[in-house]
């Protein structure tokens, strides 16, 4: 086996990627990005010991956080930058040691020269520095002793099923988690909790002594701390931007020049509408960039032209129609086609080996003038599609039409609403939501987030009194609203119990974002819960029916079955 990955929904077979990734990785860059992790965990630990001693190293929880959002899916495709993130996360465990050492904590050491300067300053005994994990004593600067090294910290080196399950599961609601803190960092907004517990369950994951029980309390903890992820990047959303509100975008062209931006990170979108006002070069929207239209920060700009195309997995034929440049701010970049790589562009954590890459300075500003002078050379976009499409129905929106809906709901005219939030893909089987949402009866309302709502959002399903039959809240990292509505309905209909609520789970999933959401979920108590098209992969037999017989997760099967089943709870 020359890689293992099955941290997606797409993993090869329902069973996990073992020669090439679905996504396009190659096993060199699975096997970096398994060493990353490793090196991670390992700062993690140190991190860990040096906040019980007070000391909180910033730079250090930055890379944790920074470094787990480079391996999210469809993030970064450039081994050169994972190889230089594995030498940089060790030399700052180095550092980090000796400062956490010297403020009295246990930390491990590399090798005898460390040993030798550390424990003769602190005075600690050597059999306190061995009870550490390797991760944190491991070194090297060798690229072929990488190699050998990725060979043994992937997934299948932790035996048990059970607890690699758990461990997986866990992981990668912190790479979804890690999406939340760096883009409410890029806009000023920090909470010490979030990232001090995402070291802290790093550190937990190598410890060989804890139970399935352990780390099922753990995946559960990483739930509730996933909450206040998703609330401290709604508000830095909103307080930067403001509250998303009802608005139609436009899905046709113009005639001028234009860039495509693409992703989830607003501030990249902020920067770019800033450095291009003027020019002659309209800014247009693609895939999960397409909530950025709701928010009144925006509607400013006069070239904010509208969305261009649907879901992340359509890139390679869509990009190559739009005819101008590309900005891929975060995850969910397909490996670009020969005939647009000399006009797409990454920044952040995203990258593609080949393609032009835009680091920000030391304020935070990026320079995206080689985009819009690009731009002005090629033609305008090829026009795909005309319309328009309504959303902006984030929960401060849809608390303002409480009334409204409360009365549909009490009048009958409302009956039940289904929460088809998530992320959309490749497989032909994800048509199964175009076709479920076609079938739903008229007096239900679909409640979306995320990428998934591209199986619908053109539909034209209509409205119940003026309330249109689908309320998009926005990105997946939206996916916050619709707690926060579901919340608020069990508030004004006092109820006792969320699952009371007329709210049935019809969820897509792709990647570790949507891992999150379900942790989270879970936390707030919502039962139920149906993912599709397929169950995750990481999780075992055991591990799955845990789920199932505490929290009621299914999967699904048929659009008709599935159908009944959801009209008669």
């Amino acid at each position: 086996m020359s890689m293992f990955c099955y941290q997606c929904q797409e993993a090869a077979g329902g069973k996990g990627c073992t020669i090439k990734g679905v996504c396009g990785k190659t096993e060199d860059i699975a096997k970096s990005q398994d060493l990353l992790i490793y090196v991670v965990k390992g700062l993690a630990v140190v991190n860990n010991e040096g906040r019980k001693v007070g000391v909180k190293n910033k730079k250090a929880d930055n890379f944790i956080v920074d470094s787990l959002f480079a391996t999210i899916t469809n993030a970064n495709f450039d081994r050169d930058v994972f190889i230089s993130r594995i030498r940089e996360g060790l030399a700052l465990r180095e550092e980090l040691k000796a400062e956490v050492a010297k403020a009295g904590g246990n930390v491990g050491v590399t090798n005898e020269s460390w040993l030798a300067k550390i424990l003769s300053f602190v005075g600690l005994k050597r059999e306190e520095e061995s009870k550490l994990p390797e991760a944190t004593t491991w070194f090297s600067t060798n690229i072929d002793e990488f190699n050998e090294k990725a060979e043994t910290v992937g997934v299948l080196s932790t035996k048990d099923e059970d607890i690699r399950s758990l461990r997986e599961l866990t992981t990668y609601g912190l790479k979804g988690m890690s999406a939340y803190v760096k883009q409410a960092r890029a806009l000023g907004f920090e909470n010490d909790e979030v990232v001090a517990f995402m070291a802290q369950a790093l550190a937990e994951l190598l410890d060989d002594t804890k139970t399935v029980d352990d780390y099922v309390a753990l995946a559960l903890k990483a739930g509730e701390v996933g909450v206040s992820g998703m609330a401290l990047l709604d508000t830095a959303n909103t307080k930067t931007y403001g509250n998303p509100e009802i608005t139609k975008v436009n899905i046709g062209v113009r005639n001028n020049p234009g860039i495509l931006i693409s992703g989830h990170d607003l501030r990249d979108l902020e920067q770019l509408l800033e450095q291009t006002e003027g020019t002659g070069v309209d800014v247009y929207t693609h895939s999960e960039m397409l909530p950025a239209h709701y928010y009144p920060a925006f509607k400013k700009y006069k070239h904010f032209a509208g969305n261009y195309g649907n879901a992340w997995w359509k890139q390679n034929e869509e990009f190559e129609k739009f005819n101008g440049p590309i900005l891929m701010t975060t995850n969910c970049i397909v490996p670009p086609k020969a005939s647009y790589m000399d006009r797409i562009y990454t920044t952040g954590v995203t990258g593609f080996a080949g393609v032009k890459h835009i680091d920000a300075d030391a304020n935070g500003i990026k320079d995206f003038s080689a985009l819009v002078e690009q731009a002005k050379k090629l033609p305008s976009p090829t026009e795909i599609e005309t319309g328009e499409i309504i959303g902006g129905f984030a929960h401060e929106q849809v608390f303002a039409l409480a009334d409204k809906v409360v009365d549909a709901v009490k009048s009958g005219a409302i009956k039940r609403f289904f929460v088809m939030a998530g992320c959309d893909g490749r497989a032909k089987s994800r048509n199964y939501y175009t076709e479920f949402a076609e079938k739903l009866p008229k007096d239900t309302v679909i409640l979306t987030a995320g990428c998934a709502k591209y199986k619908y959002n053109k539909l034209n399903l209509g409205d119940i009194g003026g309330i249109p039959r689908v309320l998009d809240a926005g990105q997946c990292n939206d996916s916050y609203s619709l707690a926060l509505i579901a919340l608020k309905l069990k508030e004004v209909f006092g109820l006792a119990d969320i699952n009371e609520l007329p709210i049935s789970y019809n969820i897509a999933w792709y990647e570790q974002k949507a891992v999150i959401v379900l942790l989270s979920l879970l936390y707030l108590g919502v039962k139920n819960i149906h993912l599709g098209p397929t169950l995750p992969a990481f999780l075992s037999p055991n591990v799955a029916n845990v789920l199932v017989k505490n929290f009621g997760i299914g999967g699904t099967t048929n659009v008709d079955d599935d159908m009944a089943m959801f009209l008669a709870q």
